[in-house]
């Protein structure tokens, strides 16, 4: 895997998910992008709020669209729908792409959140989230600061594909794009 950003027109393909409270599943939104902010595909998916098909289920939006243009996966979070945790190396392998997950605030963890919500599953999920390893923080040439867990590029490099990416605030235009049609389709 190799991402040339120095390429004219790289293509990422931003995922967002939502749902609403009582939901069983959750709308996962695909939104394939150019680094000049052009919308060039869209898909979507669903997974299982609270389970474990994460992984599973990005890499089936990604083989549904059926795309060979494809340069990064980026994904709003590492853990979607109440704790559904998505392996980003697995993914990585799967897509056979870089892929970067983000979010946008320091915290001190959730462990204690996933004890609580999955006493009989918590020691699965832990080692899901263990597994994930510690967030990198990058500051984004907007001033803000995002914290990226990735595969298959550094996170030096995964800095230079979000600035190519983000307009204004700390959210790539993939991934803002995808969240709205996630709410959008969600509210239906």
């Amino acid at each position: 895997m190799r991402l040339h950003l120095d390429k004219p027109g790289i293509r990422a393909l931003g995922v967002a998910e939502s749902f609403r409270q009582g939901q069983r599943r959750s709308v996962l939104a695909g939104v394939v992008m150019r680094s000049d902010c052009v919308v060039d595909g869209m898909g979507f998916g669903r997974t299982r709020v609270g389970g474990d098909d994460a992984t599973d289920s990005i890499a089936r939006l990604y083989r549904r669209l059926a795309r060979n243009d494809i340069n990064l996966v980026m994904v709003s979070g590492a853990i979607l729908s109440l704790y559904n945790i998505v392996d980003v190396d697995r993914l990585s392998e799967k897509t056979k792409l870089p892929v970067v997950c983000l979010t946008y605030r320091e915290t001190s963890g959730i462990e204690g959140a996933i004890r609580l919500h999955f006493p009989e599953k918590a020691e699965e999920k832990l080692l899901a989230y263990r597994k994930l390893g510690k967030r990198t923080g990058v500051r984004l040439r907007t001033g803000k600061r995002v914290f990226v867990r990735s595969a298959g590029l550094e996170s030096r490099d995964a800095g230079r594909v979000l600035d190519a990416f983000t307009l204004q605030g700390s959210v790539p235009e993939p991934v803002r794009v995808a969240r709205l049609l996630a709410r959008a389709a969600a509210a239906r």
